[in-house]
């Protein structure tokens, strides 16, 4: 492909995942529009080799989000399709990791839509996502994997993924396990008092300013927004936390 064909596709894809952050914006029949017209910038730019990953990664992304806004049959099929492009992206780029946390999450969001018991195979197919994930950056997916095991109710199996993810600082704030609805069956046991007791007496120690992970736990999904200049023929995507944050904006200024 010339670099000249390179340069448009990337434009469109740009462009195109412009139109998903509309469409997760939008409402009703608008945002069902908007998504539609999106797959299809993806499908066509999809008939060129070197942005193949990041278009299944993007469109599989925005499937999931419509998926949340549905009930029902329609949002099982959307899960689906968003799963079966992560699977897509992770087999032209294995180590994708992005895909590999999105795609478990996704088939957590399905189980619950299925209202699947813990140990149901969408349970399972998650679980060996966050696995895969954890392969290819050590404890970003440890939290997610936590959650999969407090719903089986599996204490060590739960602490020690707790402790993971402490150890790479890839778990959420307190506040935020401590609501969790997949803690809920583990919340008031002993083991687990403990461990939140010991998070909220010792502070986190102070770091270099750093770009954020969006992967760190199941509570940031990951994106990528992109700012487009005039002038620049390939500007670059950069991944960021999905729920738009002060401080992120900032940091971007």
């Amino acid at each position: 492909m010339s670099l000249l064909s390179s340069f448009t596709k990337k434009s469109k894809l740009n462009a195109t995942i412009k139109q998903t952050a509309q469409a997760r914006k939008s409402e009703g029949s608008t945002a069902d529009g908007l998504f539609k017209a999106a797959y299809q910038g993806y499908a066509d730019i999809l008939l060129d080799d070197p942005l193949r990953a990041e278009t299944l990664y993007n469109w599989g992304f925005a499937l999931f989000h419509q998926a949340q806004t549905k009930t029902g049959d329609e949002a099982a099929k959307l899960f689906q399709d968003a799963i079966d492009r992560f699977a897509f992206c992770q087999l032209i780029n294995p180590d994708y990791l992005g895909a590999a946390i999105n795609s478990g999450v996704a088939y957590m969001d399905y189980a619950r839509l299925k209202k699947a018991m813990p140990h149901d195979r969408l349970y399972e197919l998650a679980k060996q996502q966050f696995e895969r994930a954890n392969a290819i950056q050590a404890a970003t997916a440890s939290y997610n994997l936590a959650c999969i095991y407090g719903l089986r109710g599996d204490k060590e199996a739960c602490l020690k993924a707790l402790e993971s993810s402490r150890s790479r600082a890839t778990l959420p704030d307190v506040a935020d396990i401590l609501s969790d609805p997949d803690m809920a069956g583990v919340k008031e046991q002993e083991w687990f008092l403990a461990f939140i007791e010991v998070l909220s007496k010792k502070p986190e120690p102070e770091v270099e300013e750093k770009k954020i992970d969006p992967t760190a736990s199941k509570w940031r999904v990951v994106e990528r927004k992109v700012d487009v200049e005039d002038d620049e023929p390939e500007p670059e995507a950069a991944e960021e936390v999905a729920v738009e944050a002060a401080a992120t904006e900032e940091e971007a200024k």
